[in-house]
């Protein structure tokens, strides 16, 4: 864009973050809105403002859908319409044109056993450190980067999850086992403030890198020789479940995971191998009660 459309796209993005901040949004969520509004300027080369009509915003979101997933495309129309409410101060009609499927698909899940073999295949200390609390702990990837030496209490055998999804703090159990690998990593950095502290010296203030650590699951994912869809989000999913199986409520659970509706929690339960095995019992029960069909071979009579 010219040097006019950049001083006032400028003007505008700085503003756009400022009243996010004072909204009171997470710096997760300031990130992605800003982020689709730079990817908005840069598509059209100018300021975003009122003079994008319909038919730019269609063109706009029918081109990211080639690139993106649903939930960016979802989160992006989030973004400008907060910009447009915050920065323009205008409504953002074109809302509805952006509308993204209703789909439902259970997440895969390890056996411990494979979480064993995924682990092992993970050849950077830090990294092998990392995916195991995700799964012992329960954690969203962000909750686990941004851990920090004082959220760990050895006495209270808790953890402490700032910031979480929503914004809301919650408490998680710390496993004996956890805390020990917590601690043995830790003496390797010795780093006064984050647990995952990250590896370039000029970045050493800051968490880790998340794209280097998901680049290590998907090379340990495929060394292991697992065939599901699993990313790292997947050993929560496997927490949650594995926590089930070995008898755990479904409020205290719901707690643990800081999930704001009970209904998310039950989705578990759909994903352990007792109430596979109970609900395959129930089936088979009443099926075999019918005869088996016998099949004679290909000459038997059509009618």
């Amino acid at each position: 864009m010219n040097k006019r459309e950049q001083r006032k796209f400028d003007t505008h993005y700085d503003k756009f973050i400022q009243r996010l901040t004072l909204k009171g949004y997470s710096s997760a969520t300031i990130s992605s809105y800003s982020r689709a509004i730079r990817r908005l300027a840069s598509f059209f080369d100018q300021c975003p403002d009122k003079r994008l009509t319909k038919d730019n915003f269609e063109a706009y979101f029918s081109e990211l859908h080639k690139t993106h997933s649903w939930s960016t495309i979802k989160c992006d129309r989030n973004g400008i319409m907060h910009y447009w409410e915050l920065v323009l101060e205008l409504d953002w009609k074109w809302v509805n044109i952006v509308k993204a499927p209703k789909t439902k698909h259970l997440p895969d899940i390890l056996t411990p056993e494979e979480i064993t073999r995924l682990l092992s295949c993970v050849h950077n200390t830090r990294y092998r450190v990392f995916l195991y609390v995700v799964y012992t702990l329960g954690l969203r990837l962000s909750e686990a980067l941004y851990l920090q030496v004082g959220d760990i209490d050895g006495k209270t055998k808790r953890v402490h999850i700032h910031d979480g999804k929503g914004c809301k703090d919650r408490f998680v159990i710390l496993p004996d086992n956890t805390y020990l690998a917590l601690r043995q990593l830790w003496q390797t950095h010795h780093h006064p403030l984050w647990i995952f502290p990250s590896f370039q010296p000029s970045r050493h203030d800051t968490p880790m890198d998340k794209g280097s650590v998901q680049r290590a699951m998907q090379l340990a994912v495929i060394e292991a020789n697992i065939h599901k869809h699993i990313s790292i989000h997947s050993l929560r999913h496997c927490f949650a479940t594995h926590s089930i199986e070995g008898g755990m409520d479904l409020c205290s659970l719901q707690k643990l995971l800081g999930h704001e509706s009970p209904k998310t929690t039950a989705i578990y339960t759909q994903l352990t191998e007792q109430v596979q095995r109970n609900n395959h019992n129930i089936v088979n029960e009443f099926v075999t009660k019918i005869p088996q069909p016998k099949c004679c071979g290909e000459n038997d009579d059509e009618n």
